[in-house]
């Protein structure tokens, strides 16, 4: 058996059937931590030791949700995660991680397919989806066996309205589903707003701020996406085809609406986001304007000056 040697006082533990078991042999600090996808020699289906290692690094950092793991064939466990353990408004991460039933370890080939969010109007009866990710991918080449995707909730649970989640997979020639698991979805905290919609013509687009949370005072690189709605609006908002341009304004509400140099803006990369740079001057709340371009340059959402003469579409960020 194989381990890896990792400079930690601490024995962590995974959750569920991921979890890692740990040897309490301690070498002047230094801890054996046998981990899953390494302990069978020539097992394909899984994770070398690095790339093991890297997973079981990654989420120490992130929080199961119970209602989403299930089990395939009986030989497979799913487990979904957030960074909190629950959902918010506006722009969610969502990470997924399959592990053989018999030894825990980590499959690297395992797709997650038909993220459907769904939320019931109780008062008028009737459903909507809200803005999806693409297709859910490895999250990146050191983490192959952590597939990632992104939900941005439109509004939160309440009595007007719950939200259920479904997702479709399929692992190793084995195919299983979570079909309409209940979820709930928080409101961010006051001075967070990361998701506003806008009209052109007959549609309506929807732009998700990803998470800011980690932003500081300087220069932050902004990323965030253009989903269009989808008809019918049960199916999950899609990201947009259209080509648009957004530049930022921010401003200080609470400090005489000031505002800061050197932002640039976003625009659609070759993986379908926008990005662009944010300068933040202070701590402190931001209402960062939005002005949307088409690709011809025309102005097609925020040109107006209804807001103390800036644009009615902003979010806020508060670092």
């Amino acid at each position: 058996m194989k381990t890896v040697r990792f400079l930690t006082m601490i024995a962590a533990v995974l959750i569920g059937a991921a979890q890692s078991s740990c040897n309490s042999n301690d070498d002047n600090g230094v801890q054996d931590i046998e981990i899953p996808g390494v302990t069978f020699d020539g097992d394909i289906d899984c994770c070398s030791a690095e790339e093991a290692l890297q997973v079981y690094k990654f989420l120490e950092t992130v929080k199961i949700i119970p209602a989403l793991t299930t089990t395939v064939d009986g030989q497979y466990n799913i487990f979904a995660y957030t960074r909190t353990g629950g959902f918010h408004t506006g722009y969610n991460d969502i990470f997924f991680v399959a592990t053989k039933k018999k030894n825990g370890n980590y499959i690297k080939n395992f797709d997650i397919e038909k993220v459907t969010p769904l939320m019931y109007m109780v008062k008028m009866d009737m459903y909507h989806s809200t803005p999806v990710g693409g297709s859910v991918g490895s999250f990146d080449e050191s983490r192959l066996a952590v597939k990632r995707g992104w939900i941005s909730f439109l509004m939160n649970t309440s009595e007007n309205g719950s939200w259920t989640l479904s997702y479709d997979i399929a692992v190793l020639g084995s195919k299983g589903a979570v079909s309409e698991q209940e979820i709930e979805v928080s409101a961010l905290p006051e001075g967070q707003v990361w998701l506003k919609s806008f009209k052109v013509g007959d549609d309506a687009y929807f732009v998700s701020l990803a998470d800011p949370t980690d932003w500081k005072t300087g220069a932050n690189t902004a990323t965030a996406y253009v989903s269009k709605k989808s008809k019918p609006i049960t199916t999950p908002y899609a990201q947009a085809t259209e080509q648009f341009t957004i530049e930022i304004d921010p401003r200080m509400p609470d400090m005489g609406n000031h505002t800061s140099p050197d932002n640039t803006p976003l625009t659609r990369q070759s993986d379908g986001s926008y990005q662009g740079t944010v300068n933040l001057t202070m701590t402190g709340l931001w209402r960062i304007h939005l002005t949307v371009k088409d690709a011809n340059g025309n102005i097609v959402a925020g040109g107006d000056t209804e807001n103390d003469g800036f644009s009615s579409l902003y979010w806020d960020v508060t670092i």
